[in-house]
């Protein structure tokens, strides 16, 4: 049997943990907590209900919110269409202006799109040579008729965390909408959206260690009657998204959630300590650079572009799972719009690679990664000369 490459895709998809499957497997079969949680009539039904309900508590508790401000959906991309298009559409008038980035995830930007195509404007931000969206930039793009700003905390190709809290301030005090895709920053950043101007963010258990399918959209209180329902039938999850809801997912989901809270202190700080451990041999090369800003970004995220060279990222693929691009782009197998933005090069992105660490990330993974990674490097002595100070 082959050996399998070492994982450092963390930021595409999490393997789901061990203790979340077997919460899980408690929510399948005769003999499990199989029923309908919408049939509530039955002793079935009570008890997947209550499995509902206390997986939407463990959800907001780590991000600072009332469980009943919880819609469940199936995973971030879906959450993200129903905060934007669902607030367009609530406003029930065409035109309007939206604000975003160009550095989001694909299910912002496309989406972003489709409300350009019903007549309303769009601003697309660049992010600064730090890879960030700052509060002035936001405030500088408002208009009188803004009506939702759309950005998210982390980014996923590049690591750097946007400051929310800042922003939200801004887009507050103008009576805008803040929506915030969280998809990479649950678990990672300490979100606390009792404090937070934010008035709707995404969440999918995939990039938390929880099963794929299943994710939630925070709704606050501002945003609860501007929002149209995008799937109708039957008036589930307070008329905003129905469908039957799948109980295992949504355990899953909540086991994923309380296991970051519970251990976000301890994991923070074995993913910092091997962020170094990684970066520290690589940054001191004089042909690799780290992409986005070096403080402000969260430690699981590296993007690393290497100079004109012949690094063989075809065979490093074989020994690392790593990502050439954002999952969002790879089905097209074009450049990085993320570094494009940037002001890298079509060249220059396809020299580019993101590595991305998790929970079961050891150190032992770390030295051969950057041993694989040096070896994969070409030997040029244009590539290898030192920078002078």
């Amino acid at each position: 049997m082959n050996k399998r490459p070492l994982y450092f895709d963390y930021a595409a998809t999490t393997p789901v943990d061990e203790r979340v499957i077997q919460v899980m497997v408690e929510c399948l079969g005769f003999d499990a907590n199989f029923g309908n949680p919408a049939s509530s009539s039955h002793a079935y039904g009570q008890q997947a209900r209550q499995t509902v309900e206390r997986s939407r508590q463990q959800v907001a508790d780590l991000i600072g919110a009332e469980a009943g401000q919880i819609v469940w959906t199936s995973g971030a991309t879906e959450s993200n269409n129903l905060a934007l298009k669902g607030v367009a559409q609530a406003r029930g008038v065409t035109g309007g202006h939206v604000i975003t980035s160009q550095i989001e995830h694909k299910a912002i930007l496309d989406t972003a799109r489709q409300l350009e195509e019903a007549g309303v404007a769009v601003t697309y931000l660049a992010p600064d040579a730090e890879g960030l969206i700052t509060a002035q930039a936001v405030r500088e793009a408002l208009r009188d008729d803004t009506f939702l700003v759309s950005l998210m905390l982390v980014n996923n190709e590049l690591g750097t965390v946007n400051d929310i809290p800042a922003i939200g301030q801004v887009v507050r005090e103008h009576g805008a909408l803040l929506h915030v895709d969280a998809a990479q920053g649950a678990g990672k950043v300490a979100i606390d959206l009792k404090e937070w101007a934010v008035d709707l963010m995404s969440f999918s258990a995939h990039k938390i260690y929880g099963p794929k399918g299943i994710g939630a959209l925070y709704v606050g209180p501002r945003a609860r009657q501007g929002l149209q329902a995008q799937i109708h039938g039957g008036g589930h999850e307070g008329g905003l998204r129905s469908g039957t809801l799948a109980t295992h997912q949504i355990a899953g989901m909540g086991a994923a959630f309380a296991l970051a809270a519970e251990f976000f202190d301890e994991e923070a700080a074995s993913i910092a300590a091997l962020h170094e451990r990684l970066i520290g041999p690589l940054r001191v090369l004089a042909g690799v650079r780290l992409n986005g800003s070096a403080a402000q970004r969260i430690p699981h995220t590296l993007s690393l572009t290497f100079n004109e060279g012949e690094f063989d990222s075809a065979a490093l693929s074989a020994s690392i799972a790593f990502s050439a691009t954002s999952a969002c782009n790879s089905a097209s197998n074009a450049p990085s719009h993320v570094l494009l933005a940037l002001g890298h090069d079509a060249r220059a992105a396809g020299r580019t690679i993101r590595l991305s660490l998790g929970r079961f990330t050891c150190e032992q993974d770390i030295d051969q990664a950057v041993l694989l990674i040096k070896a994969a490097i070409a030997s040029a002595p244009a590539f290898w000369a030192v920078t002078a100070p």
